[in-house]
Formats: structure tokens, sequence, C-alpha cells
């Protein structure tokens, strides 16, 4: 697990979390909702977080964590201001998808799961999304790009500041 200690958040941040999971109750089958709650409100679920969900809860930590590391949805880290995914599914990786993330991973000096210094992309691989026809596909911030290819990348992120 990541070092709880390196984070460090609010007081007011404290409160929100403390209501979140106070009005969400401490029943097992409200876990996710929980943890959705608390990722909208501060953008990500970090380890000293989950240990104050395990206290107030009495859900073991390591349920919690594995929640959070198993769902996208949810992250440990926090984001950029803009999330780049690109498929790396059968259909986009054969089409060129390897390609693509190599390219962004090499423009942006990123790797999977982080974010780029400037705080500008969170770099993420997808394992599909569903959009085969379209491969090789990118999507950043929910919106989609088909058939990409290596020489796009800079024109379509360079749209995102």
């Amino acid at each position: 697990m990541n070092n709880s200690s390196s984070i460090v958040l609010s007081e007011n941040q404290w409160y929100e979390i403390d209501k979140i999971i106070k009005d969400t109750g401490n029943d097992q089958h409200r876990l996710i909702p929980m943890l959705e709650k608390i990722q909208n409100y501060l953008g990500y679920i970090p380890v000293c977080v989950q240990e104050k969900i395990s206290k107030k809860t009495g859900i073991p930590e390591a349920e919690i964590y594995g929640v959070v590391s198993f769902y996208s949805y949810f992250t440990m880290e926090p984001r950029a201001r803009h999330r780049v995914q690109v498929c790396l599914g059968t259909a986009c990786y054969v089409k060129g998808g390897k390609e693509i993330a190599d390219r962004i991973k090499t423009l942006y000096n990123v790797e999977a799961g982080q974010s780029t210094t400037d705080g500008r992309f969170t770099y993420e691989e997808a394992r599909c999304f569903g959009t085969c026809g379209l491969a090789p596909v990118i999507v950043v911030d929910g919106e989609v790009y088909g058939k990409v290819k290596v020489e796009d990348i800079e024109q379509i992120l360079g749209q995102y500041k």
C-alpha cells in the first residue's frame, strides 16, 4: 500500500469524508456507493482515507483496498486535469493501440497510472471500451476518438490545456 503519511488533507476535507461515511452507513453492501461519493468529493481515495473508513465502519482495510484497487473507476492517486485512456484490447492493439500508447508515454514522459508533472494529463491503459469498430480508440475526459493514428496524438491532446 502507499505511504499514507505523505497525504495531507485539510480539516474540512476530513469533516466531509466523516460526513459521507456517517451518511452512507457502515453496511458492507454500501461500501462501493460510499467510495464513489468520496472519490467524487476528493478526486481519489488515498490509503489514509481507506484506513479511516475501516475504523469508522469496521470493514477490514484489506477489503476496502481490494475494492479500490480492483475497480478502474477508483484511484489512490490524485488525477490530473485531463484523463487520457488508450484502449489496448485485442482490436485496438492489433490496429496500432500499442504504438499510440508508446507515443503518449514518450511525448509526455508518463507511464500508465501516472500523471504528467505539469498536472495536465493522467494516463491510463484500458482493456476495452466496446468500440471495436472504431479501433484504435483513445478516450479523453470521456470523449471517444476512433481510428486514431500515431500522428494524430499531438493534435488530439493539444486541444486539452
